[in-house]
C-alpha cells in the first residue's frame, strides 16, 4: 500500500486493496473493507449535513465498538479532530475536557456498565456544544437525516484533508500531572504505525482482539489503525473479561493480541484452572508497565505465542522504542527495544549530559511521531519539547550499548530510601521471579527512619501461599538490601485504570 497521507485516505486506499476481505468483526458481523468504508463515507455525510467542517472538534465518549471506528473515521473525513474520551471520566472531568477542546457534538452511549454518559453531563456548562448523538439509540437516526454519500461531496471533503491537519486531541497528565490536551497530526500516526504493524509482524488477515481502549493510543493507534494499515481484522472489546476473551481467542481463531501484562496474567491465572485452545494464538506486544521475564516465558510456554515483544511509547509519542522478530528472548524480557525507524532515544542524566550505556537517566525522544504541542499551553509545550525537538518523557530509564532500552520506572514513582534511588518497576520485576507471585505493585511508603521504604502489594498464583516474612526473606536474597520492601499486603486484586495500569494514586491513599 502507498502511504496514505490521512486516515480517512488510509480506510479509502485499504478498500480498494482489499475490497471483500474482512475488516470488522463485531455485533455478530462481519464488516469487509469495502463495507467498512461505505459506512464511513455514509457516516461523514451525516457529519457534513450537521455542519462538521474542517477545524472543528467531535468528542467520542463510548467503550470500542465498530460504531467508534465508522463515527472517528467519518468526523475526520470531514474534516474535524476527534477528541476520545475516557470511559472512567465523571462529568465534571468530562465537561472541561469539552469546554477545553470547544467540542461541538459528542458521540457516546446512554448506558455502558450501568453509567448514563449523557446524564453526568446535565449539570456542565458547554456553550460549544451544539449535538449529543447516542450510539445505542439515536446513531441510526442520525444517520438517515443525512441524504445518501455523493462521491463529490465526500471526495471534496477528502482533498481537503492533509496530512498536517489535526487528527485527535487526546488528555493525558503528561510530565506534570495536570490534564493536557495532546496534538496530533495524521502525519504522525500513518508512517508510526506502518513501521509498527511491520515491526510486530501484524499480517493480512490477522484476527487483532484490541481489549485496549480506543480512547488510549494502544487500542486507536496501535490498535484499528495499525490493523487497517496491515489488512488485519479487527475484532474489538467493549471490556476486559478474561471469560470473553477466551471465547474470542476460541471462537474468532485470534491471532494477536496486544495489551499491558495484567491481561496476559489474567488469561495465565484462567488457565491455570482449565485448558482452552490457544492453538490460533501467534503475536503478542506488551508493555506499558513492567513486564517481568517469567511472564515472557509463561506466555510462550503456556499460552502458546510464537512471538512476544515489547514496547514502548506515550500519549505524546504514541510509539518510541520495540524490540524485534528476532531479537533473544532474555532481550525482550528485559528492555523495550530500540528506537523504531525514524526515531532518536536517549537518556539524559540530571546534570544535563547524555548518559552513558548503563547508566540511569531521564529519556528524551525525537523525530516525526513526537506531538504538536499541547491544547492552547504553549508554556508546557516548551517544558516538554525543548529547543532542540527532544520530548522529555518524564520516565527514567538505562540503554545498552545496542541502543535497547529498559524502563525503569516514571520519575515521579521514584522514592528514595535510606538516601538510595528506589525504582519499583525494578523491584516488580525483581519480586515477580518469585514462584508463588502472580502480580504485584510497589509504592513508598513513610519510614521515620529510612525516610520512604517499600510496600508490596502482591496476588498470589491460584493454589499459592506464602507468608509476609517468608515472602520478605526471599526478596533479601533476590535484591540489594534497599530494595526489599519493609511491608507486604497479600490482595486479591489491584486497582486499574482502563487500559489495565496498576493504579499507584489509589495504593497510596
Amino acid at each position: 500500500m502507498t502511504l496514505p497521507p490521512t486516515i480517512p485516505h488510509l480506510v479509502q486506499a485499504a478498500a480498494a486493496l482489499w475490497g471483500d476481505a474482512p475488516a470488522l468483526l463485531d455485533a455478530g458481523e462481519c464488516w469487509s473493507y469495502a463495507e467498512l468504508w461505505h459506512q464511513a463515507q455514509r457516516a461523514a455525510a451525516g457529519f457534513l449535513h450537521a455542519g462538521i467542517t474542517k477545524g472543528d472538534r467531535v468528542a467520542i465518549w463510548a467503550p470500542n465498538s465498530r460504531d467508534w471506528i465508522v463515527a472517528a473515521i467519518a468526523a475526520q473525513t470531514a474534516g474535524a479532530a476527534i477528541v476520545p474520551l475516557n470511559t472512567r471520566l465523571k462529568g465534571q472531568e468530562a465537561g472541561d475536557i469539552l469546554r477545553r477542546t470547544g467540542a461541538r457534538m459528542l458521540l457516546t452511549v446512554g448506558d455502558f456498565l450501568g453509567t448514563d454518559y449523557p446524564a453526568l453531563l446535565k449539570d456542565q456548562q458547554l456553550p460549544a456544544l451544539e449535538t449529543i448523538v447516542r450510539f445505542d439509540h439515536d446513531w441510526h437516526t442520525f444517520l438517515s437525516k443525512a441524504p445518501e454519500p455523493l462521491e463529490s461531496s465526500i471526495g471534496k471533503a477528502l482533498a481537503a484533508l492533509t496530512a498536517e491537519d489535526v487528527s485527535d486531541i487526546m488528555f493525558t497528565s503528561g510530565t506534570t500531572g495536570v490534564p493536557k490536551g495532546v496534538l496530533t497530526t495524521h502525519s504522525r500516526i500513518i508512517p508510526m504505525f506502518k513501521n509498527w504493524a511491520e515491526l510486530v509482524d501484524l499480517r493480512p488477515g490477522d484476527r487483532y482482539l484490541i481489549v485496549n481502549p480506543f480512547f488510549h493510543s494502544f487500542g486507536f493507534k496501535a490498535g484499528w489503525v495499525a490493523a487497517l494499515i496491515a489488512g488485519a481484522v479487527i475484532v474489538p472489546m467493549a471490556v476486559f473479561d478474561v471469560g470473553r476473551m477466551i471465547d474470542h481467542i476460541e471462537q474468532d481463531r485470534i491471532a494477536f493480541i496486544p495489551g499491558p501484562p495484567t491481561i496476559y496474567q489474567a488469561l495465565l491465572a484462567e488457565r491455570a484452572t482449565h485448558l482452552f485452545d490457544t492453538s490460533s494464538l501467534r503475536s503478542a506486544m506488551t508493555g506499558a508497565a513492567t513486564v517481568p521475564p517469567v511472564l515472557i516465558e509463561r506466555m510462550h510456554s503456556e499460552l502458546g505465542f510464537n512471538q512476544v515483544l515489547t514496547a514502548y511509547g506515550m500519549t505524546e509519542c504514541s510509539n518510541i522504542t520495540a524490540c524485534r522478530p528476532g531479537d533473544s528472548v532474555d532481550l525482550i524480557a528485559n528492555s523495550c527495544g530500540r528506537a523504531i525507524p525514524g526515531m532518536e532515544v536517549k537518556c539524559v542524566s540530571d546534570d544535563g549530559r547524555d548518559a552513558a550505556p548503563g547508566e540511569t537517566g531521564e529519556v528524551w525522544a525525537r523525530g516525526y511521531g513526537v506531538m504538536l504541542g499541547y491544547l492552547d499551553d504553549p508554556a508546557a509545550t516548551a517544558e516538554a519539547i525543548d529547543a532542540g525537538g527532544w520530548l522529555h518523557t518524564g520516565d527514567v530509564g538505562v540503554m545498552d550499548e545496542n541502543g535497547y532500552l529498559r524502563i525503569t520506572d516514571r520519575k515521579k514513582d521514584m522514592y528514595i530510601s535510606g538516601g538510595f534511588n528506589c525504582y519499583p518497576a525494578e523491584i516488580e520485576k525483581l519480586l515477580s521471579a518469585h514462584p508463588a507471585i502472580g502480580q504485584v505493585a510497589v509504592i513508598g511508603v513513610p519510614d521515620e527512619r529510612m525516610g520512604e521504604v517499600g510496600k508490596a502489594f502482591i496476588i498470589l498464583r491460584p493454589g499459592a501461599a506464602a507468608a509476609e516474612s517468608d515472602m520478605i526473606d526471599w526478596a533479601r536474597g533476590a535484591m540489594a538490601n534497599y530494595k526489599v520492601p519493609r511491608h507486604i499486603a497479600f490482595v486479591d486484586s489491584l486497582p486499574l485504570n482502563a487500559s489495565g495500569k496498576v493504579l499507584k494514586t489509589e495504593l497510596r491513599e
